[in-house]
């Protein structure tokens, strides 16, 4: 008994690692996003974290959007202080939303208060957060569903491998690229598209 928790635990590690590994360096850039038209992502509305208000992209129309799955214990949980510094530094070009998800390695087990409490103490964090979701599999939310997928957002399929996966979107809601959860949110592949 005690042989195969051991196995069942190295295995976990291991794909773990894997998938840590994978997430790091993808970046995929949008070479023609269409430019005029306004997308149907910014139909989605989706809760506010620990709140009844709503987080509508339409509201955002005319700004970019970097939309962020995040998480408070995993290894890139100090994106968030760049995430905040992005937030402040072109907050009149673009807004940023944290997406809180337990899917990969049980990194955000907490309940939104403790989530809530964590971004505003910790990092001081301003920016939108939404209700926890799950960003793939049988229950993903929608914004998550057009985002990876090129049937919906007409330029390619994504996977979510990890936490603080990054996801562009223009004034019109266009998908401009997406960023693996190696790319410092500051990065200049990032904050070339806000100068």
């Amino acid at each position: 008994m005690k042989t195969i928790l051991t196995i069942a635990l190295t295995t976990f590690i291991i794909v773990g690692i894997w998938k840590f590994i994978a997430a790091r360096n993808k970046v995929k850039l949008v070479e023609n996003p269409i430019t005029e038209e306004t997308s149907d992502i910014m139909k989605f509305c989706i809760q506010k974290l620990n709140s009844r208000d709503s987080i509508c992209l339409r509201d955002f129309k005319g700004k970019k959007i970097l939309i962020v799955n995040v998480a408070s214990q995993c290894g890139f949980t100090k994106q968030y202080a760049d995430l905040q510094k992005l937030s402040e530094t072109y907050a009149d070009k673009l807004v940023v939303i944290g997406f809180p998800c337990n899917q990969f390695g049980n990194q955000e087990p907490g309940e939104e208060s403790e989530i809530e409490q964590f971004c505003s103490t910790k990092f001081n964090v301003t920016f939108p957060i939404t209700t926890k979701v799950d960003v793939k599999g049988k229950d993903q939310h929608p914004i998550y569903t057009w985002l990876t997928s090129k049937e919906l957002n007409k330029t390619d399929d994504y996977k979510v491998n990890w936490n603080f996966n990054k996801f562009l979107l223009n004034e019109e809601g266009q998908l401009l690229g997406h960023f693996g959860s190696r790319i410092n949110p500051m990065d200049e592949i990032i904050t070339n598209f806000l100068k």
